[in-house]
């Protein structure tokens, strides 16, 4: 299937332009909105983080969500940046049939091996997932996914900031004029649409959606309940977990466990 399954109407809107006469291709969105949301997960379920780390989770997934735009309506992508040095770990995923986009912070038991890595990690269809890692000298995600661009696509892309939350990705394409690709500044995005003929190729639509929900989290627990429901509760009625991709805390009791196991 290559057809999005997503609704048209409601969501953060990605445009994709392809650059004339440049042979490069244009991705941009304001983010306002979807930070929003992100804003609202973490109040829904607990979370808080600094303002440091906030702020690269956002221009993470600002970044996944204009790589995603940029590729086949097909593709999943799962991005994790590690930064030792910050004690920082990101995850973020998009799916472009789904149209959603998520991810989550992790502060605890992050690997102190000294190193700043990025893995992307795709699947395109039916097809098997394909992961690439780029190691890293400097903490930052833009640079991170630049990188991961110039050695794993084989084809350069730039990251931009238009304004505050308002992102540009700039991807090149074969036959690109790599002189003006090089020279491009903030200032220059800025003006792009002034000083190049750009083309609309698409409108996206992406919202925060990570599809967990009670019922896949029992999904998870149920082979380690079949197989040893005393180990997975104990003495407890109930256990608590939280869903690895975007962090929604549930409540899983072990009567809906029960319940679950002798329905299939």
């Amino acid at each position: 299937m290559n057809e999005p399954i997503v609704d048209p109407t409601e969501g953060l809107e990605v445009r994709t332009y392809f650059v004339r006469e440049r042979n490069a291709l244009v991705a941009r969105a304001h983010f306002s909105d979807l930070f929003v949301e992100y804003y609202l997960h973490q109040g829904q379920h607990g979370y808080t983080h600094s303002r440091a780390h906030d702020t690269l989770f956002k221009d993470a997934l600002a970044a996944l969500t204009l790589h995603c735009a940029s590729r086949p309506w097909n593709e999943v992508a799962a991005w994790t940046i590690h930064f030792a040095p910050l004690k920082l770990n990101l995850f973020v995923t998009g799916d472009n049939q789904r149209g959603a986009v998520t991810g989550q912070i992790f502060t605890e038991d992050v690997k102190d091996d000294g190193r700043i890595l990025f893995a992307c990690d795709t699947v395109r269809g039916d097809g098997p997932s394909r992961r690439s890692v780029v190691e890293l000298e400097i903490p930052d995600v833009f640079l991170a996914v630049e990188q991961y661009y110039a050695q794993s696509e084989q084809l350069p892309a730039r990251l931009f900031r238009h304004a505050e939350e308002d992102f540009v990705m700039v991807t090149a394409h074969p036959d690109i004029d790599m002189a003006w690709f090089e020279g491009l500044t903030e200032e220059s995005i800025r003006t792009m649409d002034q000083t190049n003929t750009l083309s609309l190729l698409e409108r996206r639509i992406y919202r925060w959606d990570c599809g967990c929900d009670d019922k896949r989290m029992m999904r998870v627990l149920t082979p380690h309940f079949t197989k040893d429901p005393e180990a997975l509760f104990g003495d407890e009625p109930l256990i608590r977990m939280s869903c690895p991709r975007c962090g929604a805390k549930y409540v899983i009791t072990r009567e809906a466990m029960e319940a679950n196991a002798l329905a299939k």
